[in-house]
């Protein structure tokens, strides 16, 4: 590496760094900011990326990512940011170096469709169902091979991870489970029948099944964060454990106090 300055410490003690970007201006202008004042290397080379955009652009780092086990420090250059860090040109070796690591399992989404296709896919968010048509879904729910909603009616369902229940989870009323917490959001989306039915908290390692009925007249979609099944059938969620990912957060940004205060707006 060189020995560009820009924050305290030794080059020999700096890790490798990639420097990745949202194809927006703001997030182009920072890594340029960055590059001039740190060395980098290919991320395939790195120690650490730093990712420069919105949630949205972190998301696909991380699926970019899944198998390297190499810690990711975001920093905003979008809109939401909820999973990012402040944007801050300087002293970043030192955040680096002082930074919290949280590890995130993903939901692994297996769907086979009414062609007999089978498509597997990673979610670091949720998982969802949507209806495709101008009718109502109406979705069976198994916890663990045990049919617990015999039949939802419903604009869909979603399972959320605790890094993903501020995302589309919360817009859909869905609950907020602080980072850590062994357990999954299971909520309905417009949910019409039974009407007062407001999901569920499982535990982290439970089988979720949803079996789409009158698949035909009630056509259904999955998706997981990017992936997306059309006309399924049966869609079974659970978190994949031997999956990890890491994150890398400023001590006073931290992923857990984010959630806390999400929980605490108005």
């Amino acid at each position: 590496m060189s020995d560009k300055t820009g924050a305290s410490g030794t080059a020999s003690l700096r890790p490798k760094i990639a420097f990745v970007a949202a194809s927006t201006p703001e997030a182009n202008q920072a890594r340029d900011d960055l590059l001039a004042r740190y060395a980098s290397c290919d991320v395939d080379e790195a120690e650490v990326i730093v990712a420069l955009g919105g949630d949205g652009f972190m998301l696909e780092t991380l699926h970019q990512t899944v198998g390297r086990s190499v810690p990711i420090y975001g920093m905003n250059r979008g809109t939401v940011g909820f999973l990012m860090n402040e944007f801050e040109s300087d002293g970043l070796i030192d955040r680096l170096a002082q930074a919290q690591e949280v590890r995130l399992h993903p939901l692994r989404m297996v769907a086979r469709t009414r062609e007999g296709g089978h498509s597997e896919a990673l979610a670091l968010n949720e998982v969802a169902l949507f209806r495709e048509s101008r009718q109502a879904a109406k979705i069976r729910i198994r916890i663990d091979s045990v049919i617990r909603l015999e039949e939802l009616v419903c604009d869909g369902v979603l399972v959320a991870t605790p890094a993903g229940s501020t995302a589309y989870n919360l817009s859909a009323h869905g609950p907020i489970l602080p980072l850590g917490t062994p357990l999954l959001a299971l909520t309905p989306i417009s949910a019409f029948r039974p009407r007062r039915w407001r999901g569920a908290l499982l535990p982290q390692g439970a089988k979720v099944t949803f079996e789409v009925l009158e698949h035909l007249k009630r056509p259904v979609s999955a998706t997981a964060d990017f992936t997306e099944v059309r006309d399924v059938v049966e869609v079974t969620v659970r978190e994949d454990r031997e999956t990890s990912l890491r994150l890398l957060f400023d001590p006073e940004h931290n992923l857990e106090e984010r959630i806390l205060k999400e929980q605490f707006i108005p």
